[in-house]
C-alpha cells in the first residue's frame, strides 16, 4: 500500500515539474514571437520603401495573420495570471496553446523574411533608394515652412498647454531631416569602402528618420483639423446642455438631478470669454461629461416618478409580516428538530440572512425598493420553510400512527422492534422515546465520568 502511494506522489511531483517548464517555455516563447513581430514590422517599413507595396504583400500579411495569433496568446497568458483561480489541467492547455501559436508565430516570420532578404539585399545596393530618401527628405523640407506657420496659428487661439503635444514638432522634424541627410552621407561612405552592413544601416537610418519627420508634419495638421472639430462639437454640446438645463427643471426632483445641474452650470460659467486662449479639448470633456451625468439623473427621476419607491409604513407592514413568518417556522423547526430535514432548515437560514440584509439599507428610495424586495422574499422563503418542515413532520408520523412508543397500532409498519441496538428509526420507540432514553443514559456516563 505504501509503494502505491509513493508511486502516486512520485507521478504527482513528475506532472508538477514538467507544468512549470512548460510554462517556462510559453512565458520565453511569448517574448520571442512578440520582439520577433516588433523587429519584422520595423523591416517591412524599410523593405517597402525600397522594394515598393507589392514585394512586400506577402510579409505584410503574415503580420497580419501573426498579430491575431500573438493577441490569443496574449489573452489566454493573461487568463493564467489573473486573479481567478485555474486548475492544472487549464494552465496546461493554454500553456501549451501559447507554445503552438507562438513557435508558428516565429516560424512564419522568419520564413517570409527570408524570402525577402535576397531581394532587399539587391536593391539597397542601388542608387535609387538613396535618391528616394533623398526626395522624400526634401519633400519634407519644403513642408516645414507650413507646419511653422501652422503652429503660430495654433497658438494664437489655443493655450500652451494644450499645445504641449505638437508644439515642438516642427524643430525635431527640422532635426531628423538634417540626420537623415548625415545618415545618406555616411551610407555613401561605407558602401564605398565595401562595408554593406553598415551602409545599410545607415541607409535604414535616414529611411526612418525622414518617415518619423513626415509623421510629425502631418501630427500638426491632424491636430488643427481636430481642434477644429473639437470647438465645433463643444459649441453644440453647450447648446445642447443649456437646452437640458432648461428641461430639467421640469423633472422630478431629486438630489441627483440638482446636484447634476450645479454640475453642469459650473462647467458652463468655467468656459472662457471669446479670444482666450483655450484647450477645447478640455473644455469639452468636461462639458460633455457633466451634461452626460446630467441626462442620467434626469432619466433616472423620471423612472422612478413612473415606479413609485415604496412607502416606509409599507415596507414597515412588509418587514413585519416576513418577521412573524420567520417566527412560526423558526418555532415549529425549534419543536420537532428531529424531524425536520435539511431542505427546511436551509430555507430558514436565507430567509433570516434577507432579513438581516434588510436592516443594513438606507432609507432612500432606491434602498426602500431593495429592502421590499428582501423583506418579500424573506417571507415567501419563511413560508416554504414551513411548508418543508411540516411536510417532513407528516412523514415521520404517518409512518408510525399515534404509538410513538414502538407498540403495535395505526399505521405501524412491518419489522422487528425498535429499541436499543435495533436499526436506527425516526418515530417510534427509536424516535422520541429513543431520544429520551438515549439522553437519560448519556447523561447517567458523563455523570459517572465526571464523578
Amino acid at each position: 500500500m505504501a509503494g502505491f502511494w509513493g508511486r502516486r506522489k512520485r507521478n504527482a511531483d513528475e506532472i508538477t515539474e514538467q507544468d512549470e517548464v512548460l510554462a517556462a517555455r510559453a512565458a520565453k516563447s511569448l517574448v520571442a514571437a512578440d520582439e520577433k513581430l516588433r523587429l519584422t514590422q520595423d523591416e517591412v517599413a524599410f523593405a517597402t520603401a525600397e522594394l515598393g507595396e507589392a514585394a512586400t504583400a506577402d510579409l505584410r500579411a503574415a503580420i497580419e495573420g501573426v498579430r491575431t495569433a500573438m493577441s490569443e496568446a496574449f489573452k489566454l497568458h493573461q487568463l493564467n495570471v489573473d486573479d481567478i483561480p485555474d486548475t492544472p489541467q487549464e494552465l496546461r492547455e493554454r500553456n501549451a496553446r501559447i507554445v503552438q501559436l507562438t513557435e508558428w508565430a516565429e516560424d512564419l516570420l522568419e520564413t517570409k523574411t527570408g524570402e525577402l532578404e535576397v531581394a532587399v539585399a539587391k536593391v539597397r545596393e542601388a542608387p535609387a533608394v538613396v535618391e528616394s530618401v533623398q526626395e522624400q527628405s526634401r519633400v519634407v523640407r519644403a513642408r516645414l515652412e507650413e507646419t511653422q506657420q501652422a503652429l503660430a496659428r495654433l497658438a494664437q487661439r489655443y493655450s500652451p498647454e494644450a499645445l504641449h503635444q505638437v508644439d515642438a514638432n516642427g524643430t525635431e522634424a527640422e532635426q531628423l531631416l538634417g540626420f537623415a541627410d548625415h545618415s545618406l552621407q555616411v551610407a555613401a561612405r561605407r558602401r564605398e569602402a565595401g562595408q554593406s552592413q553598415q551602409a545599410t544601416m545607415a541607409l535604414e537610418a535616414a529611411t526612418e528618420s525622414v518617415r518619423r519627420a513626415t509623421t510629425l508634419i502631418e501630427a500638426v495638421e491632424h491636430y488643427e483639423i481636430e481642434a477644429l472639430r473639437a470647438e465645433s462639437t463643444l459649441s453644440a454640446v453647450v447648446a445642447d446642455s443649456r437646452s437640458d438645463l432648461v428641461a430639467a427643471r421640469e423633472a422630478p426632483p431629486t438630489p441627483e438631478v440638482a446636484a447634476a445641474m450645479t454640475d453642469l452650470q459650473q462647467a458652463l460659467a468655467s468656459l472662457p470669454a471669446p479670444g482666450a486662449l483655450t484647450d477645447p479639448f478640455a473644455l469639452l470633456t468636461r462639458v460633455r461629461s457633466a451634461n452626460t451625468a446630467l441626462d442620467a439623473a434626469v432619466d433616472k427621476a423620471r423612472e422612478r416618478a413612473a415606479r413609485p419607491a415604496p412607502s416606509a409604513e409599507h415596507l414597515t407592514h412588509a418587514v413585519d409580516d416576513a418577521k412573524r413568518q420567520l417566527a412560526v417556522a423558526r418555532d415549529v423547526i425549534a419543536g420537532h428538530r428531529g424531524y425536520v430535514g435539511a431542505d427546511a432548515r436551509t430555507r430558514l437560514a436565507e430567509a433570516e440572512n434577507l432579513l438581516t440584509d434588510v436592516y443594513r439599507l438606507g432609507s432612500g428610495p432606491d434602498d426602500r425598493e431593495r429592502a421590499m424586495s428582501l423583506a418579500r422574499r424573506a417571507a415567501d422563503l419563511a413560508s416554504q420553510a414551513l411548508q418543508l418542515a411540516q411536510r417532513d413532520i407528516d412523514s415521520e408520523r404517518s409512518g408510525y400512527g399515534e404509538d410513538s412508543w414502538g407498540a403495535p397500532g395505526y399505521g405501524r409498519r412491518p419489522g422487528p422492534p425498535v429499541g436499543f441496538g435495533g436499526p436506527p428509526r425516526r418515530g417510534g420507540f427509536g424516535g422520541m422515546a429513543g431520544g429520551i432514553l438515549g439522553g437519560m443514559v448519556l447523561g447517567e456516563i458523563l455523570e459517572d465520568f465526571f464523578d
